[in-house]
């Protein structure tokens, strides 16, 4: 998998090794979700502000949120591509300051709940929803299946 990561905001300080958990969570993702190799996926992090004015901009919901998805292919039909042809799967924008404030109420801090989210993300992209019972139980268990690739599942935090 192919991943590019922006940290757009100052905010909360995004230590290197974080942005090398993020990478391997979307290797990880792409291992037990078989995307193919050249799929990339743009992980971009954010202030409050900015993903406040994107939650209002695209969903019509007026405040900040934690993470959101961007399907660059949603509702289309796969291209014919040849197997050396990059295919943009969509961004995943996480807000810093939700994702230490989040990790804080957890008890789980930045790396586990900023990992999370972009796991999240990444299973949204590929089309998994949690807004029927039945779909958030299937879309929680692919979540911890890839958090615990990573040794981050929520049964070491005490979840």
């Amino acid at each position: 998998m192919i991943v590019t990561l922006a940290n757009n905001q100052d905010a909360v300080e995004i230590p290197g090794e974080l942005e090398q958990i993020l990478k391997q969570a979307m290797e990880a993702a792409a291992r037990l979700e078989q995307i193919p190799e050249r799929t990339e996926v743009d992980i971009t992090i954010v202030d409050d502000a900015e993903i406040h004015e994107l939650n209002r901009t695209y969903r019509g919901i007026d405040r900040p949120t934690d993470v959101l998805s961007f399907a660059l292919d949603e509702g289309e039909e796969p291209e014919e591509e040849d197997d050396t042809a990059e295919h943009l799967l969509g961004g995943i924008v996480i807000s810093a300051p939700r994702a230490v404030e989040q990790g804080n109420e957890f008890g789980h801090g930045l790396t586990r709940e900023m990992t999370y989210l972009a796991v999240h993300g990444i299973l949204h992209l590929l089309g998994y929803d949690h807004m029927e019972p039945e779909d958030k139980k299937v879309m929680r268990a692919h979540e911890e299946a890839i958090m615990r690739e990573l040794d981050l599942a929520e049964e070491k935090f005490g979840g």
